[in-house]
């Protein structure tokens, strides 16, 4: 399997953890931990598993969302179109 050129054991297939590590190592950029995070940014964050969990839950609700009122517009237009003038 092939290996990043950084010194660690992350195979490039795990790509976000090897940018993760190419960032620690050459930039000296350290991840802030979970006590440094507040507001908005304690939820919804790349860092930890919580974070990145809700991220994901929040994507996924916004293109529920949009579905369903996408569907309900297209039905109250379709409607709208097959009732008889009065």
């Amino acid at each position: 399997m092939p290996t990043s050129p950084v010194k660690t054991r992350i195979p490039l297939t795990s790509f976000g953890h090897l940018v993760t590590e190419v960032k620690r190592q050459l930039f000296g950029i350290e991840p802030p931990t979970s006590l440094e995070l507040t507001g908005w940014r304690k939820y919804f964050n790349s860092y930890t598993a919580l974070g990145r969990r809700n991220c994901v839950l929040a994507t996924y609700g916004i293109l529920v969302a949009t579905a369903t009122v996408y569907v309900m517009h297209r039905r109250n237009s379709q409607e709208k179109k097959t009732q008889p003038a009065v």
